[in-house]
């Protein structure tokens, strides 16, 4: 696996009495010296206890004007919240804010950025191959199956390819890869068929067009195979289902029998039902999230600016969706009670997989900011002491 690096790609308190801030009381003070930060809690109290909206537009529309979007990282991420509670102030722009799969262009670059310039991705990708080259270690079949939800580009796979290829009579391997645009996914097969002709490597991929309003899979549409061994991928995947969804997904991936199923997701939570919790908890995260930009991306980086209008998105889906319409983000702790009650059991992740992430850390992004740790056969990665993405397996 390392060597394809170089070549490859708590509980709810009155939302009134928050602890990070002060109790705040009603109408604004525009002024840049009371923080950004602070300003953008303000406003988002006025709209949880909605009794100065006027006030609120008013703080947010200050700040769109004061906090430059190419300024340092508090002013970008002060920048994309005013926007994004501009947003909820104005139900009418809201049919311009969710809905990000309508804007495949903006998406598909910005995420080969946010594979490039930050380690988020590329970590996730790597230990959920990881995960499944220990698992076909100790299988031992000849045939591998890999259901894959949300293949995109296809750029978790190359590495994956080029370790099995490198084996002592490498097994065959067929990828299911899933997603809402076909073109994304036929384009993403004609890559990965010459990428694994390239290794000589017995290889097949299966577009499985997957709409965003269904979730739904059955062993009929996987073309199941008797003695494959099947993995499931589920990097970023599983907080895009809605709460009545997320159980069913579940059990009918359980009564697959998969070897091994590989989850990453975002470590933030916006379960609460209270509007004020959730915005804080994308703030906190987001604001971790630009400062790792700041301190390891130019502030002119054509590609960071394109990351950040991708991030920009994902704050307007989080904040200004109602509860029912938002993402359904969690922290690991939920995930895990997710797949527990699914009948999953937890498959710890390995030494090897560990060292193989610090050392991508430590090539590729040479910050002491970046922090990885185990917990409960997870790992962790986060800045500084704020834990920003986790990656689990199960069986």
């Amino acid at each position: 696996m390392l060597s394809s690096l170089n070549s490859h790609e708590e509980s709810e308190q009155d939302p009134d009495h928050h602890p990070h801030h002060p109790h705040l009381h009603r109408g604004l003070i525009a002024s840049p010296s009371a923080g950004a930060r602070q300003l953008l809690i303000r406003c988002a109290e006025l709209i949880h206890r909605g009794d100065d909206l006027p006030a609120a537009h008013r703080g947010a529309s200050f700040l769109l004007s004061a906090a430059s979007p190419c300024g340092d990282s508090a002013d970008r991420v002060a920048h994309r919240f005013a926007r994004a509670l501009s947003l909820r102030l104005d139900r009418r722009s809201r049919r311009h804010v969710l809905h990000l799969d309508d804007e495949s262009s903006l998406q598909s670059s910005s995420y080969l950025s946010f594979n490039k310039i930050t380690p988020f991705l590329r970590f996730a990708h790597l230990t959920a191959n990881q995960a499944i080259l220990d698992t076909v270690a100790a299988d031992g079949r000849s045939k591998i199956h890999i259901l894959d939800f949300d293949t995109a580009h296809g750029v978790q796979w190359p590495p994956l390819l080029q370790a099995i290829a490198d084996r002592p009579d490498p097994p065959s391997i067929r990828i299911t890869g899933t997603g809402p645009n076909l073109d994304v996914l036929l384009r993403t097969a004609d890559r990965l068929h010459a990428f694994a002709r390239s290794l000589n490597l017995s290889f097949q991929f299966h577009p499985l067009l997957l709409p965003s309003s269904s979730n739904s899979i059955s062993t009929t549409s996987l073309q199941l195979q008797p003695g494959e061994m099947l993995a499931v991928n589920c990097v970023l995947y599983l907080h895009k289902l809605r709460k009545d969804e997320l159980r069913d997904f579940l059990i009918g991936i359980k009564a697959m029998s998969p070897e091994v199923v590989a989850v990453a997701e975002r470590e933030v939570s916006y379960s609460s039902s209270s509007f004020i919790h959730r915005f804080l908890e994308a703030l906190d995260y987001y604001t971790a999230v630009f400062e790792s930009l700041e301190a390891t991306v130019p502030p002119g980086s054509p590609e960071r600016l394109a990351v950040e209008e991708w991030l920009g998105r994902e704050i307007e889906d989080a904040v200004a969706s109602d509860e029912e319409e938002a993402c359904r983000q969690d922290r690991l702790d939920r995930w895990e009670i997710a797949m527990k009650s699914a009948g999953f059991a937890g498959r710890q992740l390995s030494a090897f997989a560990l060292s193989q992430a610090k050392l991508l850390l430590r090539l590729h992004y040479p910050s002491e900011g970046y922090q990885l740790q185990m917990v409960r056969g997870s790992f962790l990665l986060g800045w500084q002491n704020k834990p920003l993405f986790s990656l689990s397996s199960w069986h």
